[in-house]
C-alpha cells in the first residue's frame, strides 16, 4: 500500500457545480428548487461558475440555497481553444464548465447542467468514490460520455488533468461541435465510470411526447429549445416535469415544508428564515426551531417558538420550546413549557424525562425523582426517566453516579479542608465506558487515594450555584477535568455554552487554587458554539485558573486562538491521564500473556458529522477487514456505549458477519482496563477506545472520524496509527497496519511504552507544579 496518511480526509468534502449565465438563470433556479424538493436531506456546497451574473441574479440564487460558492471563470484560458464556431457566444461559454477541474477544495464534485431537473434520490452519486463518472451518450453506445452530469473525484482535480484538457482544446483534436464534451471524450478516450442513464435521462429519449419513466432521477433538456423559452413540440410530458418546479419562492417554501421525512437543517433554517419574515404557521416554525436545536442554535430556537401562542395540544412544540429554554438556562420558563407538553398523554413520558433532568440540573433531587416516577408510570422504558430515577433514588448520591470505582478508598468522606473538589462528568451505569474511567484517572494523578476521603465531587452538568461555590471554597483546591468538556451540545447551558454549568460571576468567586486538567476541545468539524458566550466564559476561566492544561496540542492551539494574547501562554499541554494508566494505577503489572484477540470499537453519536455520505462505504470496508483479520486473531467488538452496538447489528444485516460483543458500558473500571491490557490490538473510533488501551500498554489503530484522534496521534508522533473512516482503501490499509503490529507484537508494545514515556514526562512536570500549588504530593 502507498496511501499517504497526510492525504486522508478527515471529512470527505462534496460539492455540486454548474456554470450559470443570465440566459440560463431560469433553468438554474428551477434546478435548485428541484434538488431541494427531491433531496431535502442533502445540502452540500453549490459552486456557481459565472462570468456575467448581475447582483440581482446572484441574490435570487442565494435565496434558493444556503451554501452557494461563487467562482468567476478564467475566460482567458479558453480563448485559445480551437472552436467550431468561435463567434457564437454560446459556443464560447460551453467550455466554461471545464473550470471545475481547476477547483482544489473538494474531494468529490458533481456537475449539473442548468437545463436539468432533479426528480429523484441522488444518494448513489454522493456515495461514488472512484474515477470520473458519467452517463454514456445516447447514440454512441458506451464509448462516449454526456457531460451534462459528471461525478469527479479528487484525482481528476489536478493541474496535470487540466493541462491535458488545455492541450487538447488548443490542438483542436476533438469533436469541435461537441465543445466541452468533445474535449473530455478526447482526453478520457472511454476511460470513465458508467453511471445508469436514469441519472442523466436526456429529453431525446422521450420523442413523441412519451411520459417520463418513474425511475428517472435527473431529466436533461438537451437541444436548443429549453422549457423556459417555450419548449419544443413533442415533449410536452417531459416539460411538464420541469414546469412543476417553476414556482414562486413562497410556493416553493410551502411545498418544501410540507414534505415528509428528514430535511437538512441548513435548508430548513435558510428557507425558514424567509418564511418567518413573511409570516408563517406554527408547523413551519416548529421545523425551523427543531433545525436550530439540532445545530446548537438554542437561543434562535427559543426566539422562534416564543413568538407563537402554542396550544396545549401541540405538545411537541411545547416540548421543543422547553428544551431550547432549558439549553439557555432559562429553567423556570422551560419547566412551564415542559409541563404543558406533559399534559398530553402521547408525549408525557418524554416531557417528564426532560423535567426530571431539569430538576436534577438545578440540584432539586426530590423534584427530579418525582418527575422521573411520573414518567415511568406512563412508560416504564423511558431511558431519561430511568437515569434520573436511579440518580436521585439515594439522597446525596446524585453528584457522583455510576459504577463503584475500582480503586476508590473505602474511607468515609474526609475533612473538607483536606480534600480537593473535582468538577467532572460522572458517568451513570450503562454510560460511555471511557467517561467512566476518566474521573478515577484524573484523581490518580494527584495521589493514590481517589475516594471520598480525599475528593469531593461536583457533577459538571449541575448548576454551579452559591451552595456549590461554598462547598468548593471549603476545599484546598479545585480540579476541573478530564474529558472533552469543551463541546457545545452534550449538556447545553446558557451560563457557559460548554459543559460546565457555571456563570462567569461564580467562576470569579472561587477562592481556592483552580486547575483545568486534561480537558479537550471536542468540536466536530462544522460544529459551532454559541460563540460570544463561550468565548467570554473561556476567558473568565483562563483568567481565574492557576493551571490550564488541555489533553492534546490540537486543543491547545484551538483554545489559544480564542483567547486574547495576554492569556494564551497559560494554556499548556496536559495529556489525558488515561494515556499513562500503567504509571498511575496502584500495583499495576503488565500482563505476562495476552489473549489472541483484536478489539474493534465504533462510535455512532453525531453519525452524520462522522460519516457524511460514506457510512455504507465504511461498513463494507470494515466487513472486509474483519474477515481478513479473523485469520490472524479472534476479532471482538468493544462497545463503549449501548449505541456503539449498531455496528454489530449493521455488519450482520448487511454483510452476514457476526461478532462477539464485550459490553464495556456495563463493566467496572477494573474490568475495562484488564480487558484492554490483555488484548493484542485495539482498533477504535472513540477517543478513549484509543487512549485507554494505549495507557494500558496495548498497540492501537485509530479510526479517525473526529479531529481529536489525529491530535493525540500527532502528540505521540505516530500519525500512521490513524486511518480516516473516509479512506477509499480503508480495508486494505487497516489490514496491512494491523498485521504489521500483530506479527511484530513485542516491538509494537515496546513502541507504545516508548511513546507513553513522552506523555508521562509532561504529566510529571505538570504535577510537580500542581503539587506546590495545591499542597499535595505529586502522583
Amino acid at each position: 500500500m502507498t496511501t499517504s496518511t497526510s492525504a486522508q480526509p478527515l471529512k470527505r468534502r462534496v460539492a455540486f457545480a454548474s456554470y450559470v449565465d443570465e440566459n440560463y438563470l431560469p433553468g438554474f433556479l428551477t434546478l435548485l428548487r428541484s434538488l431541494a424538493l427531491a433531496n431535502p436531506a442533502v445540502c452540500e456546497d453549490f459552486i456557481v461558475l459565472y462570468d456575467d451574473l448581475r447582483p440581482v441574479s446572484v441574490a435570487k440564487i442565494r435565496n434558493l440555497h444556503p451554501r452557494i460558492v461563487l467562482r468567476r471563470v478564467h475566460e482567458e484560458t479558453y480563448a485559445g481553444f480551437v472552436k467550431g464556431d468561435p463567434h457564437n457566444y454560446l459556443v464560447r461559454k460551453a467550455y466554461f464548465i471545464l473550470d471545475v477541474f481547476r477547483i482544489r477544495d473538494y474531494d468529490t464534485i458533481i456537475t449539473l447542467d442548468t437545463d436539468m431537473v432533479v426528480l429523484g434520490d441522488i444518494g448513489e452519486l454522493l456515495r461514488m468514490r472512484s474515477g470520473l463518472g458519467a452517463v454514456a451518450q445516447l447514440f454512441h453506445g458506451q464509448d462516449k460520455l454526456n457531460s451534462g452530469l459528471l461525478v469527479i473525484q479528487r484525482e481528476y482535480l489536478t493541474d496535470e488533468f487540466c493541462e491535458r484538457i488545455d492541450r487538447t482544446g488548443r490542438s483542436g483534436e476533438y469533436e469541435l461541435d461537441k465543445h466541452d464534451q468533445g474535449i473530455l471524450n478526447a482526453v478520457l478516450n472511454g476511460g470513465f465510470v458508467r453511471i445508469d442513464p436514469r441519472y442523466n435521462f436526456v429529453k431525446r429519449r422521450l420523442s413523441g411526447n412519451q411520459p417520463v419513466p418513474e425511475d428517472t432521477v435527473i431529466l436533461h433538456f438537451t437541444g436548443r429549445h429549453k422549457p423556459w423559452n417555450g419548449g419544443e413540440k413533442g415533449y410536452e410530458q417531459a416539460e411538464a416535469a420541469w414546469h412543476e418546479h417553476e414556482l414562486t419562492d413562497a410556493a416553493f417554501r410551502e411545498r418544501f415544508f410540507a414534505l415528509d421525512g428528514p430535511k437538512h437543517p441548513d435548508l430548513v433554517r435558510h428557507y425558514g428564515r424567509q418564511a418567518l419574515r413573511d409570516g408563517t404557521v406554527l408547523s413551519v416554525a416548529h421545523q425551523v426551531a427543531a433545525a436550530c436545536l439540532e445545530q446548537g442554535a438554542f437561543r434562535e430556537a427559543a426566539e422562534i417558538l416564543g413568538g407563537f401562542r402554542i396550544p396545549v395540544r401541540r405538545h411537541g412544540s411545547n416540548y421543543l420550546l422547553g428544551t431550547a429554554l432549558m439549553a439557555e438556562s432559562r429553567y423556570a420558563e422551560a419547566e412551564a413549557r415542559l409541563l404543558l407538553a406533559a399534559a398530553d398523554p402521547g408525549g408525557a413520558a418524554k416531557a417528564f424525562g426532560k423535567l426530571s433532568q431539569l430538576r436534577w440540573i438545578v440540584r432539586d433531587d426530590a423534584g427530579a425523582q418525582r418527575y422521573a416516577l411520573r414518567g415511568l408510570a406512563g412508560d416504564p422504558t423511558d431511558r431519561l426517566c430511568g437515569i434520573h430515577q436511579r440518580r436521585t433514588a439515594v439522597p446525596g448520591a446524585s453528584d457522583d453516579p455510576g459504577q463503584p470505582r475500582a480503586y476508590s478508598s473505602a474511607a468515609p468522606a474526609g475533612d473538607p479542608s483536606e480534600q480537593l473538589a473535582h468538577v467532572a462528568f460522572y458517568m451513570d451505569g450503562q454510560g460511555n465506558a471511557g467517561d467512566k474511567v476518566l474521573p478515577d484517572s484524573v484523581r490518580l494523578c494527584f495521589g493514590r487515594d481517589n475516594g471520598p476521603a480525599a475528593w469531593h465531587p461536583e457533577h459538571v452538568h449541575r448548576l454551579f450555584d452559591r451552595a456549590a461555590l461554598e462547598r468548593v471554597n471549603q476545599r484546598r483546591g479545585l480540579v476541573i477535568g478530564g474529558g472533552g468538556l469543551f463541546i457545545p451540545d452534550t449538556s447545553p447551558n446558557g451560563n457557559s455554552a460548554w459543559q460546565w454549568n457555571a456563570a462567569d460571576e461564580m467562576i470569579r468567586r472561587i477562592e481556592v487554587p483552580v486547575a483545568v486538567f486534561a480537558v479537550g476541545y471536542n468540536n466536530f468539524e462544522g460544529q459551532e458554539y454559541a460563540r460570544t458566550r463561550f468565548n467570554e466564559s473561556l476567558c473568565t476561566l483562563a483568567e481565574r485558573a492557576d493551571f490550564f492544561g488541555l489533553r492534546n496540542n490540537g486543543s491547545v492551539r484551538r483554545v489559544r486562538e480564542l483567547l486574547p494574547p495576554s492569556l494564551r501562554d497559560k494554556v499548556v499541554h496536559q495529556p489525558c491521564p488515561t494515556t499513562v494508566l500503567r504509571r498511575l494505577v496502584p500495583g499495576w503489572q503488565d500482563p505476562a500473556r495476552r489473549a489472541d484477540t483484536v478489539l474493534i470499537n465504533c462510535a455512532y453519536d453525531r453519525a452524520g458529522l462522522r460519516f457524511g455520505h460514506d457510512y455504507g462505504h465504511f461498513l463494507a470496508q470494515m466487513a472486509q477487514a474483519v474477515r481478513t483479520l479473523g485469520e490472524e486473531a479472534e476479532v471482538r467488538y468493544a462497545a463503549h456505549a449501548v449505541t456503539d452496538e449498531k455496528f454489530v447489528f449493521d455488519l450482520r444485516r448487511e454483510h452476514g458477519i457476526s461478532m462477539p460483543v464485550d459490553p464495556m458500558y456495563d463493566w467496572s473500571t477494573e474490568r475495562i482496563l484488564d480487558e484492554y491490557a490483555r488484548t493484542r490490538l485495539v482498533i477504535g473510533m472513540r477517543g478513549h477506545a484509543g487512549m485507554i488501551p494505549f495507557g494500558c500498554g496495548t498497540p492501537i489503530i485509530s479510526l479517525i472520524s473526529h479531529p481529536k484522534l489525529g491530535y493525540f496521534l500527532a502528540d505521540i508522533e505516530r500519525p500512521e496509527w490513524g486511518i480516516s473512516v473516509h479512506e477509499r482503501e480503508l480495508a486494505a490499509l487497516l489490514v496491512e497496519r494491523a498485521r504489521g503490529m500483530l506479527r511484530a507484537h513485542q516491538e509494537a508494545v515496546a513502541d507504545v511504552h516508548g511513546r507513553q514515556e513522552l506523555l508521562w514526562r509532561i504529566t510529571r512536570r505538570n504535577m510537580d507544579l500542581l503539587g506546590d500549588l495545591m499542597k499535595t504530593p505529586a502522583g
